[in-house]
């Protein structure tokens, strides 16, 4: 069996020593004689699990007990609903940066639910996004219930690399895909969700950390599984959670602090992306960033080569050499790698080393 380099976007490569044990443990899990996805889910041994693997994600986010930690599901894509629908409603508003693709796609459901106002708008003409705003950029609204933003955009390839001053209002911000790659005060947020399919383990699961305080203001009237609060009263249990991925969540939490936790994730995934952007700027412009410097994503790294067919070949010649996954989104195009928690150093030297062969042969 050989494992390849993955640069999926998502979902994406997972731990091997994560794999390996699920692996181990399919057929018996726990000393229970049968699969996590067999066992109850009212059942002790799960239940215990579960309740770990809240306190997992608390310990290693740095939050205290007055976090709520729950399980959901639908992505990313059904917070963008749950989080107006539980803050929102007549006379409402709430301020949405707009950052990239998926910050769009927040807005637009997040409008069925209330007034929403833009602290600031990075829409460039032809529906481009190369930078983060600057925190002097961002014009709050008084009257918003809370400020959201996308920390990580995977499409265009930027990030914040600073966690904004919102002058006390409740700060919501959309993890998916830089969630726990390096440390950050988790506290100075009210309400924080990811999709767990980049760096918490298997699509499935969609984790959401909310402040007491916070859940406190959210509408109480809602339809039972929309409603923050009866996730949190039945500890995200209310019908069958999504065992599996919960499980697999847990033993990435776990691996993660094995290895060093925020601290050394963090250290890693500077070294990481200094050598892929030092391998793109120091092409001499065969490899082009999208992205401005000071806004580039230390997840998705995005670049073009310099025509359309060197970009097929490159993916191509790539995944020939057990590089795969390294398509650019649809709408940008070029190439993307996509260098998640689980993809090593080792990784990322091996595909420099292609990248720079491949200039050589091509340039």
């Amino acid at each position: 069996m050989k494992r390849v380099i993955n640069y999926s976007a998502g979902p994406a490569a997972i731990p091997v020593e994560v794999l390996e044990q699920a692996r181990d443990e399919m057929l018996d899990w726990n000393g229970t004689g049968c699969s996590v996805m067999e066992v109850s889910h009212r059942g002790k041994e799960y239940d215990a699990l579960h309740m770990e693997t809240m306190d997992l994600f608390r310990e290693i986010a740095g939050l205290g007990k007055n976090y709520e930690v729950l399980f959901c599901t639908g992505g990313a894509s059904t917070q963008f609903l749950m989080l107006p629908m539980n803050y929102l409603g007549p006379g409402k508003e709430a301020d949405y940066v707009v950052t990239g693709n998926w910050s769009k796609a927040s807005i637009k459901e997040a409008k069925r639910f209330g007034k929403i106002t833009f602290p600031a708008n990075m829409e460039l003409e032809g529906e481009r996004f190369v930078a983060i705003p600057k925190q002097g950029d961002l014009k709050l609204n008084p009257a918003a219930e809370y400020v959201h933003y996308t920390s990580n955009n995977t499409v265009e390839g930027t990030e914040w690399h600073y966690i904004p001053d919102v002058k006390g209002k409740p700060l919501v911000c959309d993890m998916s895909s830089d969630i726990f790659s390096r440390p950050l005060d988790f506290n100075k947020f009210s309400l924080i969700y990811a999709g767990a399919q980049k760096n918490l383990g298997p699509s499935g699961v969609t984790v959401v950390a909310v402040r007491d305080d916070f859940l406190a203001k959210a509408h109480d009237d809602l339809p039972t599984m929309m409603s923050y609060k009866v996730f949190k009263d039945k500890f995200s249990m209310h019908n069958t959670p999504p065992c599996f991925s919960i499980y697999i969540l847990n033993l990435v939490l776990k691996w993660l602090k094995k290895n060093g936790g925020l601290a050394a994730m963090g250290k890693t995934n500077e070294r990481k992306q200094k050598l892929l952007y030092a391998a793109v700027d120091g092409s001499k412009g065969f490899y082009k960033g999208l992205a401005e410097v000071d806004s580039r994503s230390w997840m998705n790294i995005d670049f073009k080569l310099p025509t359309p067919e060197l970009d097929d070949k490159f993916v191509k010649e790539a995944k020939a050499a057990g590089i795969v996954q390294t398509k650019g989104y649809r709408s940008m195009g070029g190439i993307r790698l996509s260098a998640y928690n689980a993809v090593s150093l080792k990784d990322v030297e091996t595909t420099v080393a292609f990248m720079q062969d491949f200039m050589a042969k091509n340039g």
